[in-house]
């Protein structure tokens, strides 16, 4: 069990000291009375910006960062992050690993039954997705605090989807983007020198190239996803052909009165397809790994992943051949994205921020995507970089199987969780096949 030390005052009061004799010098020259002269820590901080006073408040404090403990190159990294935050803030950084991200959520929940609102265990907790969804359902967590961080322009949050909303569930400013994960295909450029980068393409290319492509069969994550990309740009094509703004439907929860409108484009899509996939649609692969395999079989020219790492790592270990290829879809990458959060009771708020801003830092994130310290796609969008910051990046020499930096021009965000509830029931019912 993990004993938050409590804030030595020291420092605090020897500035306040330091301070108050200042503003009594000051008083005199201008001939105010030391009586209205006397400022507090508090008057102060109105001179500071919101940031500065932030930084006062946060340095020479523990953050308990609750996060997955489960890969020794992740816990490397957090290690490495908590050296820089020390250097920095003083901030004794303590990664606290959990084997789920639910048993966080749980001790926040606990103590909020016990009305502990303010002396909360957990200071910062790495998150996303339905874990989200409860701590935002039941008023766990901080809120508009992540998109006043200094570092949070960088993700260029006006035209990047996926850092202001969690599996299509507005962010609302309770979590700041860590990192991304993102609908990446690949390809064997010795049997494809010109893949599809529009879903329009790939329904061409699949025609022409027949059984050279599948997806896995849901309820399989990764089948799933290219089922919601697929969705989405449908949705992008024939809204703007009709004039209204079906797509928007997919932010919201899937009812009995939305469903067969939303859904229509995709079984329609599905049957043109289908017929031009491996094995002729009549069998589907089973997982990402699956479809991995008949890639380096030779029986697949395309395929992707939602973890463009992924490719590099099987070419290395011979998994795929060296002739692999990774790229994105220019009309939009599918993007999954990882957070990190403050719940509302956190004992170290500032602190918190202060982590959480060094952790969206181009040096933090640049380190983070070098693949062999972990190789996780950055959440800063290359735009908003000066040459210098951009230059963190491309100096990580990647494999050349590896998704380019500037790969992903657009991100598309995922939809509201119970459209994937909603798809893979509609799926099963029209297209469910023997394994």
């Amino acid at each position: 069990m993990y004993v938050i030390k409590s804030l030595p005052a020291l420092t605090a009061l020897k500035n306040l000291s330091r301070y108050s004799a200042y503003a009594m010098v000051l008083s005199i020259c201008v001939g105010i009375s030391a009586s209205t002269a006397s400022p507090t820590t508090g008057n102060l901080n109105q001179n500071l910006s919101s940031w500065q006073q932030i930084e006062a408040q946060g340095e020479n404090q523990d953050v308990y960062f609750y996060a997955w403990g489960g890969d020794p190159q992740i816990n490397a990294y957090l290690q490495w992050a908590a050296k820089q935050v020390d250097d920095k803030y003083n901030i004794n950084l303590v990664h606290v690993k959990l084997s789920d991200t639910s048993e966080a959520v749980s001790r926040v929940l606990a103590e909020k039954s016990a009305n502990n609102n303010d002396k909360g265990s957990v200071d910062l907790i790495w998150i996303n997705g339905a874990n989200f969804a409860t701590m935002s359902e039941n008023s766990l967590l901080l809120k508009q605090w992540a998109n006043k961080l200094p570092n949070f322009a960088l993700t260029d949050p006006e035209n990047n989807p996926a850092v202001n909303f969690d599996f299509g569930v507005p962010t609302n400013g309770m979590e700041a983007p860590w990192g991304q994960a993102a609908l990446t295909f690949y390809y064997d450029s010795l049997s494809t020198d010109k893949p599809p980068t529009t879903l329009n393409e790939l329904v061409n290319w699949t025609a022409q190239n027949p059984g050279r492509f599948s997806y896995p069969k849901p309820p399989d994550f990764l089948g799933m996803s290219f089922l919601k990309y697929a969705l989405v740009m449908l949705h992008e094509n024939q809204d703007a052909k009709i004039g209204k703004n079906i797509k928007a439907q997919l932010n919201l929860p899937a009812t009995e009165q939305n469903t067969d409108m939303v859904l229509a484009p995709l079984w329609a899509f599905l049957d043109d397809l289908h017929p031009t996939l491996w094995r002729k649609g009549e069998q589907f692969v089973q997982t990402g790994a699956h479809m991995r395999r008949l890639v380096d079989d030779t029986e697949l020219s395309l395929a992707f992943t939602f973890s463009a790492p992924e490719v590099p790592a099987a070419v290395q270990r011979y998994d795929l051949p060296e002739s692999i290829r990774s790229y994105a879809m220019s009309d939009g990458s599918l993007s999954n994205t990882h957070f990190v959060a403050i719940p509302y009771n956190a004992s170290h708020p500032q602190a918190a921020q202060l982590v959480a801003n060094f952790l969206m830092s181009p040096e933090a994130q640049a380190k983070k995507q070098t693949p062999d310290i972990w190789g996780d796609k950055t959440v800063l969008v290359p735009s908003t970089l000066n040459p210098e910051q951009q230059a963190l990046f491309k100096d990580n020499k990647p494999h050349p199987s590896a998704l380019p930096f500037d790969s992903i021009k657009r991100t598309v965000s995922e939809p509201h969780p119970s459209w994937v509830d909603a798809i893979m029931q509609g799926w099963q019912a029209r297209y469910g096949v023997s394994p």
